[in-house]
């Protein structure tokens, strides 16, 4: 569980909470100051002219993650090389040993970080400069799910994001009750979180995503810390999902029915396809 630090980050992107507690200092990518969040019912900004309007209403956004020759690197230690990708897909695995730079690329597609060069884009928005609008979009599920468990009971933390969005309190009572049913932690509501079994915590973290209703669900390692059972939950509910959802793991088995697979090894795609084909090709670099 988290400290006091939750309580005094309230009304903060819950994404921005957790970069600040992973990299330890306060200047999130969502501190600087950016544009509003894009949204398809939003009127035309009033100083535009008439053909600007018309132009971007005939204009939709594409529906996709796309990566433009991004490098990164921690200080002198390349981790990503000259990535460019394209990620459309419903289903989609990032595959890779220790040290490859899955979890680095994850980050990069809802700008918990920004790359070293090029770009990410998320349906057209530039994670370096419409940070707080992507991570809008694009929701993260850490791996460890304590990471993500900021206030004390069940019911507050699922509540937390939606506070921090601050939508009406008919509107956060109508959906945190809806992702208690929906994932099986009404009879928790007003339960201890840190009391909660690990599978349960993992549920709980995934709730309080996809409460906040994102277009993607990064998920990293979703089913390491999980016993048999708890995992089977997992997968089933990944399946379920209505969004693009795209995984870090080394789970093999869970991402054999995904509609693609990636393969990184030492910064840069070895392989990438279907999973069929992918996964042996993996195994087999794997020796």
């Amino acid at each position: 569980m988290m400290g006091d630090a939750g309580f005094l980050l309230m009304g903060v992107d819950p994404v921005d909470f957790f970069y600040v507690q992973k990299n330890g200092h306060k200047s999130s990518p969502s501190r600087r100051t950016q544009p509003a969040p894009w949204h398809p019912a939003r009127k035309p900004a009033k100083n535009l002219s008439h053909a600007q309007q018309n132009c971007n209403a005939k204009a939709p956004r594409p529906s996709m993650i796309e990566l433009r020759s991004v490098t990164h690197a921690y200080g002198d230690r390349p981790v990503l090389h000259d990535l460019s990708l394209r990620l459309a897909e419903r289903r989609i695995a990032i595959l890779g040993g220790n040290g490859s730079g899955k979890s680095t690329l994850a980050r990069l597609l809802n700008g918990l970080i920004v790359p070293a060069s090029g770009t990410v884009a998320v349906d057209g928005l530039d994670t370096r400069s419409d940070g707080r609008a992507v991570r809008q979009r694009v929701g993260f599920v850490f791996q460890n799910p304590d990471t993500q468990i900021v206030y004390p009971t069940v019911e507050e933390d699922i509540a937390f994001g939606l506070k921090a969005r601050k939508l009406p309190k008919d509107e956060i009572a109508r959906r945190v009750a809806g992702a208690l049913e929906r994932y099986g932690l009404d009879r928790y509501r007003h339960q201890p979180a840190h009391q909660m079994s690990g599978g349960e915590k993992q549920l709980l973290a995934i709730a309080g995503v996809l409460v906040l209703e994102p277009a993607y669900v990064i998920f990293d390692e979703p089913t390491t810390l999980l016993d048999l059972r708890n995992r089977r939950k997992v997968i089933e509910l990944l399946r379920g999902l209505p969004q693009t959802v795209i995984v870090v793991t080394h789970d093999l088995d869970m991402v054999r029915d995904f509609d693609r697979a990636l393969v990184l090894e030492d910064g840069r795609v070895v392989a990438d396809g279907p999973p069929a084909e992918t996964v042996p090709a993996y195994i087999e670099r794997l020796g």
